[in-house]
């Protein structure tokens, strides 16, 4: 008898032991975002670095994601190239998953899935990249992320077929590829870029909230006066009729200078539970539980006291699902002055990704197959631990000690698999809300580059970035900037 009481504890003390594994994290984010709203971008990428060990085997993509951002503000490009590279080669490997590890992820929680980003985050891979290229004033390996961009968008949309608003294009990755084929003088390309940028944002406008940029319709007027495209230029000059333009000085006397602001953070994801109880006594007991606890900051305390509670009490099912907790930016542009000797050349950025839109429409698109996937589990698991406590009361025996273990082992099951219930919440946190761009042709010289934040109530906000630049003619430089008010 002791021996069979003895045999019994094992699942009781490995149970404690998950249930216990179950601790506070540190909030990486909040501290990277902190270091950058302080300016401190090689802080942000330390924190992400010595993070490393906490993205577990399953997030190592994210893992690249986020280091491959915090390097690229950094302005440590290669490092972040090779860190991006990586994150590229392993989405690739994960593109078929094994059956095994979708089963698995059933059983527990879909954080048991390998993450390998939504399709706009693997987009961002390769214009990442690009800009890294670009601002290290290295146009053709940047071309050479245009041009997997370009492969990449076209596999994407062979997978959405013929849904009419689906995500299958992408009007940042399009323009920037117009931007960088300009400035290394292949027009066609270029043109072909910006036609195909334009007809993305009008694809996606229903739920976009990212206009076609107007400088673009300037650029494809530019662009086809450029090739000579007499129809195309006279089309779009009509259906661009309240957009001023006029033919260009010669760009090789002139200098450019692109600026891509990257605003605010990208949304979060948190956990929301569906209580639901099979019983009257159940749904006292959740009622009561609630209204203790209420609300409250420490959301894993408050999990683990339900867990234990519910697991006693034997007639709770749990559903997790993940919420979207969108963070909108108080930019509202950005104004970019080019300060020399011959005066001030100034432009405002505009508008040309809503990270935030695009997280919205895949949150949104996912979400009825993760409901009905979590509800099947929690019901599945549910199953699983009514049947694991009466296998513990039988394998027990009868008498007082035997009766108490296996209500013991009975209610850790329950509690265990209550627990355990969790939503994926990983998304790349180190994305900005949105992205800006100003583009400003000057004559070559010295000049000081000011690119000022302006709030949404008109008024300027957060700090002024200031720095040495100087241009030659029909030279392109690339800058980016993050703006964390």
């Amino acid at each position: 008898m002791i021996a069979r009481h003895s045999s019994s504890l094992v699942p009781i003390v490995l149970l404690a032991l998950l249930l216990s594994a179950c601790g506070p994290a540190t909030n990486r984010y909040a501290l990277i975002e902190e270091s950058l709203r302080t300016g401190d971008v090689h802080r942000a990428d330390a924190i992400v670095e010595e993070a490393h060990k906490d993205y577990d085997a399953k997030s190592q993509v994210l893992y690249r994601m986020d280091r491959g951002m915090t390097l690229h503000l950094a302005r440590r490009y290669e490092e972040s190239t090779a860190v991006l590279d990586k994150a590229e080669q392993e989405v690739e490997q994960l593109y078929t998953r094994r059956i095994t590890t979708e089963a698995k992820a059933f059983l527990y929680n879909d954080t048991e899935l390998p993450f390998e980003g939504a399709p706009y985050e693997q987009v961002m891979l390769n214009v990442l990249k690009a800009l890294n290229y670009a601002v290290s004033g290295n146009l053709q390996d940047a071309l050479v992320e245009a041009r997997r961009v370009d492969h990449r968008l076209n596999v994407l949309a062979d997978r959405a077929g013929d849904k009419p608003d689906a995500y299958k294009d992408d009007g940042l990755a399009r323009y920037l590829s117009g931007v960088l084929y300009e400035a290394a003088g292949e027009f066609s390309d270029a043109f072909i870029a910006y036609r195909k940028a334009y007809d993305a944002y009008l694809a996606v406008r229903a739920w976009s909230r990212t206009p076609a940029p107007p400088m673009l319709r300037t650029d494809l007027l530019r662009i086809t006066d450029t090739l000579h495209l007499t129809d195309e230029h006279a089309q779009y000059r009509e259906a661009f009729a309240d957009t001023p333009w006029q033919p260009p000085a010669d760009p090789q006397q002139l200098a450019q200078v692109v600026v891509v602001s990257y605003n605010g953070s990208a949304p979060r994801k948190e956990d929301q539970f569906l209580d639901l109880p099979v019983s009257l006594d159940a749904l006292r007991l959740v009622l009561v539980t609630k209204q203790a606890i209420g609300p409250t900051t420490n959301q894993r305390e408050a999990r683990a006291v339900e867990s234990a509670l519910y697991g006693l009490n034997g007639r709770v099912v749990r559903v997790a699902l993940p919420r979207l907790i969108p963070r909108k930016t108080a930019v509202a542009f950005e104004q970019v002055n080019l300060v020399g000797a011959d005066g001030t050349h100034g432009a405002r950025t505009e508008l040309v990704q809503d990270v935030s839109a695009l997280a919205a429409k895949q949150f949104s698109d996912q979400f009825n197959s993760v409901a009905v996937k979590a509800v099947a589990r929690g019901a599945v698991k549910y199953a699983a631990a009514e049947g694991f406590a009466r296998g513990a009361r039988a394998a027990a025996g009868r008498d007082t000690m035997g009766q108490l273990i296996g209500l013991l082992v009975g209610s850790l099951a329950k509690a265990l698999a209550i627990s355990t219930e969790e939503a994926d919440k990983r998304i790349w946190q180190t994305l900005p809300d949105e992205i800006h761009v100003a583009r400003l042709w000057v004559p070559p010289g010295s000049y000081e580059l000011r690119v000022r934040p302006i709030g949404k109530g008109g008024g300027p906000i957060g700090r002024e970035a200031v720095q040495a630049v100087t241009l030659r003619g029909g030279e392109t430089k690339f800058f980016t900037e993050r703006v964390m008010p």
